[in-house]
């Protein structure tokens, strides 16, 4: 995101955003917290310093959890559950899933991290069958 601006919003479009600046890494997160959060195999999170966000519609329909004695932060949309970016002011990142942006993103995945805590069916994905739209 070499300063330009990115663009993003929740499922039903009650919430959008903007975020001028650059991303510095872009992990994928196989800890069970975040497997938790996204309902997935990973978590897949830009992170930055340095970049700023613009809430352009719907900040009143984000909640935010924080999970009690941890530093795992989660926002979305209220009305349908969708991830959204938070902003964590104590150790100086945005936070930003991934599939909650419209824009491209032009910085690959860093690393795969708390890969020794991956769930046990994520092993070799890459062989399984692919189909572009919903099995028939």
């Amino acid at each position: 995101m070499n300063d330009n601006l990115a663009t993003g919003q929740c499922l039903c479009g009650t919430v959008k955003f903007s975020i001028s600046g650059e991303f510095e890494s872009f992990f994928l997160c196989h800890c069970g917290r975040c497997r938790k959060d996204s309902g997935s195999v990973h978590s897949a999170n830009l992170f930055s310093s340095t970049a700023k966000i613009i809430w352009v519609s719907g900040e009143a329909n984000i909640k935010t959890f924080q999970l009690p004695g941890s530093r795992h932060v989660k926002s979305f949309c209220m009305d349908c559950g969708s991830a959204l970016p938070v902003s964590q002011a104590d150790v100086g990142f945005l936070v930003v899933p991934a599939g909650s942006l419209d824009s491209p993103i032009d910085i690959r995945p860093n690393a795969h991290i708390c890969f020794s805590s991956r769930a046990n069916w994520d092993n070799d994905l890459a062989s399984i069958e692919r189909i572009n739209g919903l099995p028939g």
